[in-house]
């Protein structure tokens, strides 16, 4: 009988099934060969997702077909590089799909970074923690994929506030609850905890050779966008400021 008081009922544990069920190999098609011409398939652009999608796809297929819709006006080397992802986030793959996608990145850095969809450069990062080839990579990557994780389930939640992600909340409306699990309540208003956080992040790119410039490029774009926490709480201290003293 499981706990009542637990969030997940049976344990973090019973959580795998879940976990394994998403990472299913994709089956159905071929990669390109290993020397594919990455520039000719940059400049090939998509064709329209045909609607409504074709009975009788394989797995490999039906992903195209969405990505065909997702990335519509972008290229095939995109879309190549959507489908490495989607292969290398599996527990199985095909053989040379870890080569190829890390080919793609030593060699199209630059046009990936300009071209790519924000969401498919953090898709790509998260994808270095397993498949990149120093540690140094494979440690940076498993950290931004925790940074990104944690930000997408609190914006979720968010959402529900029914706040724009550009409106701070007031910080009169505080409510000191103990926070969870112990820990030391987080002072919005003087604390450090986000440098601790991003700071160690932007350092340790110098030291990643194959993802330092994509993190860095990440980082910056989070702190470009005014639609994150980080930007809400810069908000509440900047409003906090120029408050008169009581």
């Amino acid at each position: 009988m499981s706990d009542e008081t637990e969030t997940f009922p049976g344990g973090i544990v019973s959580l795998l099934a879940q976990y394994q069920k998403r990472r299913a190999l994709l089956t159905g098609a071929d990669l390109p060969p290993p020397d594919v011409d990455f520039n000719a398939l940059a400049a090939m652009p998509l064709p329209p997702q045909d609607l409504p999608r074709p009975d009788g796809l394989t797995r490999v297929e039906k992903k195209r077909h969405m990505l065909l819709g997702e990335l519509t006006g972008h290229s095939e080397l995109a879309l190549l590089h959507g489908l490495l992802i989607s292969h290398l986030r599996k527990h199985t793959y095909p053989d040379g799909a870890p080569a190829l996608f890390l080919r793609l990145w030593a060699e199209q850095e630059d046009w990936l970074l300009q071209n790519l969809p924000t969401r498919w450069l953090i898709s790509a990062v998260i994808t270095f923690a397993e498949h990149g080839v120093t540690e140094a990579d494979r440690n940076l990557a498993a950290r931004m994929n925790m940074l990104f994780s944690l930000m997408k389930i609190y914006e979720a939640e968010r959402a529900f506030s029914g706040k724009a992600p550009q409106d701070p909340f007031r910080t009169q409306d505080r409510n000191k609850s103990p926070m969870p699990m112990n820990m030391k309540d987080f002072s919005v208003l003087q604390g450090d905890l986000e440098a601790h956080l991003l700071a160690p992040l932007w350092r340790d790119a110098e030291k990643a050779p194959a993802i330092g410039n994509l993190t860095r490029h990440l980082l910056t774009t989070l702190n470009t966008d005014d639609g994150t926490v980080f930007r809400r709480f810069a908000l509440m201290r900047a409003k906090a400021a120029k408050l008169p003293s009581t």
